[in-house]
């Protein structure tokens, strides 16, 4: 049961919101950003992407390239309300900045091109907030853009997304034409004039009173479907008076039952102020969301938003600056303050808090302490790392640490100077500390550093920092793409018995192993199902043994060895997915047997079969949607034919066509050049991870030659 709050804790709690912004690439986050701090009074000119003069994208790579690529936090404050709000990347090789963000927020604003509607990232992202529970809005961008059409883009969000839209605004005028928003909720017109610094209020424009009425009923009877409160008024009275409607959709938005819809244009300032209403009015404070969750030797704890509690912070991003080094954390429960003790649940250590810092991006302001609901920078903690749970020495949990996405491409980094190599590998180990889906290894063949990560993009911006942040001169190899080994058929009834007596005491595991694949149609043909999810990316673990004859400690012991065992496999030394291994049988010895001995024996009876049965090489699949101009769709078709590429659909949209296809990520390494080539610039894509698919047999022979 919940503590009760003084009343000043709740008012401080009650006023805060923590937000993402989400969205696909170039949808417009970060002139929405930039417009929120502005309209709030947060900074004094209005920052553009194309000037490189961004708050919230100040890394000078972001300003290059023209998009988000490290998540970052701002804050501000509107209609007596504190916003804590973190910009995150659209780009799809950084979507675990955006991991990251989502596992510390509370609610969240989709942000969708009114032309293009739901978009391959901005469904991917939607699909982590789902994952994470986090409410969101939806903002729909661009209506002043020719073909923008408000209409469409919420039919390809309930289309989708598989949610219930919530349209609560109706446009005022068309593309060019835009000019403001009926409010459907409070059935008022809000009119945005150039070169004013708001909105003029007003009646219902009287050409649009009729659909402005039709809407708002509509509105008030998909309400009434979702919320039994709106439900019981509108039978009762036949409509929904505002003040329950306001409450009804803030529930709805809550639970994730609908999704409120805005819309406007953030590069011409208009929408963004009734957006910031809606954040208020109906987005989750940290009072609203469930008590945050850990675990501790075993027994599961709760803390609740409370600044008298023990205190309990989650490590959500750490950055090394020229000033030291900054550890991100959201405060779920108690306080804390500079000169503080506070322990790294996972590893033990106590960690000393020498400065608490608000964050404005790059800029950060010195404060005296933080409270539940706060997020903040601390300095102090020196190992602490991305998922760590900071806590009161006296009182430790550990809280769910964000998932980290396994990389799927590599390329070999080596220093130009021999001198430098230690400070290579100093380099990119504060690469990885920074951003946990970097990989860093050495080949054990080769000798080579080998640096792993999301995307060939990704792996730019890493390369590019250990240049410009670390200053040193590195050469790079050709990408290579991760691929995996899969079990294609099994064997069963596996024995194998592990013995080795050398003086002293002895080992003696003796396992029997039923080998399976998870996702029994991968036929290594190549033209295969992709594989994902639990079915085909997953180790599944089952013990059939009765009467004791191996004891559970022992059956734990196999199943750690099983799993030690799948880091290479038989074919190229690839990591193995996407198979269950049942231990049916087994013996001990009544002196030699230990968990060191099953441990070994699971290890290598799993390699045993793995070698007996049949494996399929597995290669990573994106899914890539590609706009070109009607005239170079042939062109384009035949390209991603040659790259292996599977066509799965595609549409036409304002004289151009939008394909979307199935390709294989191997296939994909410098399309971006071919792609302008065959469209004289005119086109682009982007890419969505989709899981991973056999490679053909022709191609697979020589991956798998050692």
């Amino acid at each position: 049961m919940r503590t009760p709050l003084n009343r000043n804790v709740v008012d401080h709690l009650t006023r805060t919101r923590n937000l993402g912004i989400l969205a696909h690439v170039d949808a417009g986050k970060t002139t929405t950003t930039e417009r929120i701090l502005y309209v709030t009074g947060a900074t004094y000119k209005r920052g553009e992407v194309h000037d490189g003069t961004t708050v919230t994208d100040f890394d000078p790579q972001e300003r290059k390239r023209g998009i988000t690529i490290f998540a970052a936090a701002v804050s501000c404050t509107w209609a007596d309300h504190r916003i804590n709000l973190i910009d995150t990347p659209g780009h799809v090789d950084f979507a675990d900045e955006v991991e990251r963000a989502l596992r510390v927020l509370d609610g969240a604003v989709a942000v969708f091109d009114g032309v293009a509607g739901v978009e391959p990232q901005s469904e991917s992202v939607w699909r982590q907030a789902d994952r994470h529970g986090v409410p969101r809005i939806a903002f729909v961008n661009k209506l002043d853009r020719a073909g923008a059409d408000l209409d469409a883009a919420v039919r390809s969000i309930r289309d989708r997304l598989g949610v219930v839209p919530l349209v609560v605004q109706l446009p005022i005028g068309q593309e060019d034409g835009f000019t403001g928003l009926v409010d459907l909720v409070g059935m008022r017109s809000l009119v945005w004039v150039d070169g004013q610094e708001t909105y003029r209020e007003g009646p219902v424009p009287e050409e649009s009173r009729a659909e402005a009425l039709r809407r708002r009923r509509m509105l008030e009877e998909t309400v009434a479907e979702l919320h039994p409160g709106a439900l019981e008024e509108f039978c009762d009275r036949g409509e929904v008076s505002t003040p329950t409607l306001v409450a009804a959709l803030r529930e709805v938005t809550r639970t994730g039952a609908g999704v409120v819809v805005l819309g406007g244009s953030a590069y011409r300032n208009r929408g963004i102020e009734p957006l910031l209403d809606a954040v208020v009015a109906y987005l989750p404070s940290p009072l609203d969301v469930p008590a945050v969750r850990g675990t501790w030797q075993g027994a599961e704890l709760r803390r609740d938003a409370d600044p008298e509690a023990p205190f309990a912070g989650l490590v959500f991003k750490v950055n090394s600056t020229a000033t030291g080094r900054l550890t991100y954390v959201r405060v779920y429960s108690g306080t804390i303050r500079k000169g503080d003790t506070v322990r790294d649940a996972g590893t033990g250590r106590t960690e000393r808090i020498a400065r608490i810092l608000h964050v404005q991006a790059d800029r950060h302001t010195e404060l005296d302490r933080a409270v539940a609901g706060d997020i903040v920078a601390v300095v102090g903690p020196k190992v602490a790392r991305t998922g760590a749970t900071l806590c009161a020495p006296d009182a430790p949990l550990v809280l769910e640490p964000p998932t980290v996405a396994e990389p799927v491409v590599s390329v070999a980094v080596e220093a130009r100077r021999n001198s430098d190599t230690e400070r290579l590998a100093s380099a990119l180990a504060r690469l990885v500390e920074e951003d946990p889906s970097l990989v860093s290894r050495t080949d054990r063949e080769t000798g080579q550093t080998v640096l792993s990560g999301l995307g060939e993009l990704h792996l730019e911006v890493a390369v590019e920092k250990l240049r410009r942040d670390h200053g040193l001169e590195v050469t790079v190899g050709r990408p290579q793409v991760a691929y995996r080994e899969t079990v294609v058929r099994g064997v069963s009834g596996l024995l194998y018995r592990h013995v080795k007596q050398e003086g002293g005491a002895g080992q003696y595991a003796h396992v029997v192993l039923d080998v399976a694949p998870l996702a029994a149609d991968a036929d290594g043909a190549g033209d295969g199902p992709e594989l994902d999810g639990a079915a085909g990316s997953g180790f599944v673990f089952d013990s059939t043994v009765v009467g004791g004859r191996v004891p559970k400690e022992y059956v734990r012991a196999v199943e750690a060895g099983c799993r030690d065992a799948l880091a290479e496999g038989p074919l190229g030394g690839h990591p193995v997915i996407g198979l269950r291994v049942t231990l049916t049988d087994g013996a001990t010895h009544s002196k030699d047997s230990s968990e060191l001995a099953f441990r070994t024996a699971g290890r290598l009876a799993l390699r045993e079969a793995l070698r007996a049965g049949e494996l399929a090489l597995l290669e990573p699949v994106v899914e890539v949607t590609v706009t070109v101009p009607e005239d170079a769709v042939g062109a384009v078709l035949g390209d991603l034919s040659a790259r292996r590429g599977r066509v799965v659909g595609s549409t036409t949209r304002s004289g151009t066509v939008v394909v979307t296809a199935s390709v294989p990520l191997a296939e994909l390494f410098g399309y971006a050049t071919r792609l302008r080539s065959r469209t004289q610039g005119r086109g682009t894509f982007t890419t969505r991870p989709t899981g991973y698919a056999p490679v053909p047999v022709a191609l697979a022979a020589g991956l798998t030659a050692r």
